[in-house]
């Protein structure tokens, strides 16, 4: 099989005092992403050397998937709630495996 799936690495860096509260909000995300058409797999990580940064690991079959996946009501819900308590916006690249 020579498909190309495409990766998503997310970044969410919460504001100080933030990180419990941006870490379950970002936790609910997982499970019902993990069931979306198209998902291969959606791994949430938190830095060890900095407790309010956060990293999604996604790979989706397609963008197409990941565009359904975005525009979810749900996922948008969850995103706005997030806004205030994150101190940047959050940084989100599209990749592609090489090798």
């Amino acid at each position: 099989m020579n498909e190309k799936l495409l990766v998503v690495i997310a970044r969410v860096k919460a504001k100080p005092g933030k990180e419990i509260e941006v870490m379950n909000h970002l936790k609910s995300l997982v499970e019902p992403s993990r069931k979306d058409a198209g998902c291969v797999n959606y791994d949430l990580h938190r830095n060890q050397d900095e407790p309010g940064s956060f990293l999604f690991h996604e790979t989706w079959h397609s963008r197409e998937h990941l565009e359904r996946h975005l525009a979810k009501p749900d996922l948008q819900a969850a995103l706005a709630k997030l806004g205030p308590l994150v101190a940047v916006t959050p940084e989100i690249g599209l990749w592609e495996k090489i090798l």
